[in-house]
């Protein structure tokens, strides 16, 4: 696939079918993340995968989703809940620049994703000590963002705005995620 394709292929999904990833496939995403961009080159960030049915629910039970869109848009545990969560961790204090990291790992990691037919959502609403508790991470670690992993039960779709328009994503009449994105023109200035 060329990569503008997978570029607008990549949407948010916050439903997922019952069916766990293939191991293969979460070393792709995380081989991804593996070799993006890091700022100095430190690599502190590690990752955890989660996909042991108790503790994905425990982790799920502490996240929040979709609040432009809630409940209708809020997955439930055994219906439509991500099995597979990765979670970005960082020893504690580790800069600024960590955040910026966590999120350029996060990107290509939703971009792999999409590669092999998976969807995802990045969460950064979730009860972080709570999580970090059911981790048992060590005191001087801690949790950046969850990426929830699977195989997506919903097709979400981009709308192309324009300055001035809202950007609030919304459900239809056929309950189709839209998520509006501003046109290139609207954000760009030449000088």
């Amino acid at each position: 696939m060329e990569f503008s394709e997978l570029l607008k292929k990549r949407r948010t999904v916050r439903r997922f079918k019952q069916v766990q990833v293939f191991d293969k496939d979460i070393r792709y995403i995380l081989e991804a993340a593996r070799v993006v961009s890091c700022g100095a080159n430190v690599q502190k960030i590690r990752y955890i995968v989660a996909q042991d049915k108790q503790l994905v629910k425990d982790i799920f039970d502490n996240t929040a989703w979709a609040g432009l869109v809630s409940p209708n848009r809020s997955p439930e545990w055994g219906k439509n809940a991500p099995l597979t969560f990765i979670i970005l961790t960082a020893p504690k204090d580790s800069g600024g620049a960590m955040q910026a990291n966590a999120g350029a790992a996060v990107q290509s990691m939703e971009y792999a994703v999409a590669d092999v037919g998976l969807g995802a959502c990045w969460i950064g609403a979730y009860k972080k000590e709570s999580v970090e508790k059911l981790l048992n991470l060590p005191e001087q670690e801690e949790t950046l963002y969850l990426l929830a992993v699977g195989y997506p039960d919903e097709e979400p779709v981009q709308d192309d705005i324009d300055s001035g328009e809202s950007m609030k994503y919304y459900l239809d009449s056929e309950d189709v995620l839209h998520v509006p994105k501003l046109k290139t023109d609207a954000i760009t200035q030449w000088r």
